[in-house]
């Protein structure tokens, strides 16, 4: 049932678009109902940029400290999807655009998606978020460097001998 709620969304949509450009413009005119389609375009495009770079930012630092960057990374794709929205033409993609942008509906939709998405995060000193350096077990060896005969001078020898 669920699946099939997404197709007629999508039907649906461009029905609601064009009824709410005649209401529109039946109360404003078509000149001044342009001039907000377009308005609310360049405005999308401006906030996208804006917020965007701050999410960016916001990411990074926390990445750069060591915690959980899912938050931001869900603020950033919801902030992603309202300047999508506000690109496109019509007065309800635009409202909903507009609501995605403020951060209150932007942590309605976090709490939303946290308790129904599993974020799993790895802190440890394999691929997780941390940047400490010397914490690392990791040794990259050339082909050189390795070779399945034992070496009789390797320094790894005198070690044992000690």
């Amino acid at each position: 049932m669920r699946v099939s709620l997404i197709p007629s969304l999508l039907l649906l949509l461009p029905l609601i678009e064009i009824a709410g450009f005649v209401i529109v413009g039946r109360q404003i005119g078509v000149f001044p109902t342009l001039g907000l389609t377009i308005a609310a375009s360049i405005a999308g495009g401006m906030l996208l940029r804006h917020q965007g770079f701050g999410v960016m930012a916001r990411i990074r630092n926390e990445i750069e400290a060591g915690r959980d960057p899912s938050r931001d990374l869900a603020h950033g794709v919801m902030i992603l999807l309202a300047g999508i929205l506000l690109l496109l033409p019509g007065f309800f993609t635009d409202i909903l655009g507009i609501l995605l942008f403020l951060p209150p509906v932007r942590d309605f939709g976090w709490n939303f998606l946290r308790k129904r998405v599993d974020f799993t995060v790895n802190y440890g000193g394999m691929g997780g978020f941390s940047r400490r350096q010397g914490q690392s077990r990791t040794i990259d060896l050339d082909e050189a460097d390795y070779s399945r005969d034992a070496d009789p001078n390797s320094p790894w020898r005198r070690l044992g001998d000690d």
